[in-house]
């Protein structure tokens, strides 16, 4: 470890890491509000339209081949969507050094013995939520967003997508996939701290088989069984990654 700092000291750096992150969501913020009007029709709202790239490549075939209108009908709300959408896309575009602030505030805690784990943690986590919000981006979102809106309860009722709850939907979705793909290192966290272990995990790989099915059933509920085996397969290899990655010392009482 590095030479032992005060609390004072800590409270002091970690003071500094929030403000240059603050300084540097701030700068995203400010260039993607710029930039937002020029990309929001062809990439936020692409799967509404009915030649988004991805419905080409897995053949996906729901409803009508059209695009989906997105409305909207509060005075303020194309204003904040933008306001609020260029924060979550800076918040995106900033995690990776918010991560690294993170690195540099845990750093001096750490042995020398450590800091090569934690920094692959930090790399891995930051390739992995990317990776999650691409996914979501590609596939889950339009397959969802196709069925949802081509879903039909009567047949008199008239679906008219709103921009508040498009924005909503598509946000959330993309940044909770980008944290479930963090799953990996998450395990890999626990396992250097004893929680879990290979054995335990391996024990319990059928059932999360199930889970997982039933998971991306929920996410993809259009019954095609190769947008389901899309989304599973994803969610298995993480499940098959974190074992991986789980240290075999882990203190833990493997369950066979």
């Amino acid at each position: 470890m590095s030479e032992e700092m005060s609390f004072w000291d800590h409270l002091e750096e970690l003071r500094w890491c929030i403000f240059r992150v603050l300084a540097a969501l701030a700068a995203a913020f400010v260039g993607v509000f710029i930039a937002l009007p020029y990309i929001f029709d062809d990439w936020i709202l692409g799967p509404s339209k009915a030649d988004f790239f991805s419905y080409k490549w897995i053949g996906l075939v729901m409803g009508d081949a059209s695009d989906v209108p997105i409305i909207n009908i509060n005075v303020a709300s194309q204003f904040l969507t933008h306001m609020s959408t260029s924060l979550w896309i800076a918040l995106l575009v900033v995690f990776p050094y918010l991560l690294y602030q993170i690195w540099v505030f845990v750093k001096p805690a750490l042995y020398s013995g450590e800091l090569r784990g934690v920094r692959t943690a930090f790399v891995g986590s930051t390739l992995l939520f990317y990776a999650g919000c691409a996914l979501c981006y590609v596939i889950i979102f339009p397959v969802t967003f196709k069925f949802l809106t081509g879903y039909r309860l009567g047949g008199e009722i008239t679906n008219t997508i709103s921009l508040n709850s498009y924005m909503s939907i598509f946000l959330t979705m993309t940044f909770v996939m980008g944290l479930v793909f963090e799953l990996p290192v998450l395990c890999w966290l626990l396992g250097k701290f004893g929680v879990v272990s290979r054995g335990t995990l391996r024990a319990w790989r059928r059932y999360a088989v199930v889970v997982l099915l039933v998971l991306a059933a929920f996410i993809t509920p259009t019954g095609d069984p190769f947008t389901l085996m899309v989304v599973f397969l994803p969610l298995y290899l993480l499940y098959e990654l974190s074992i991986a990655l789980v240290p075999p010392g882990s203190q833990v009482a493997d369950t066979q």
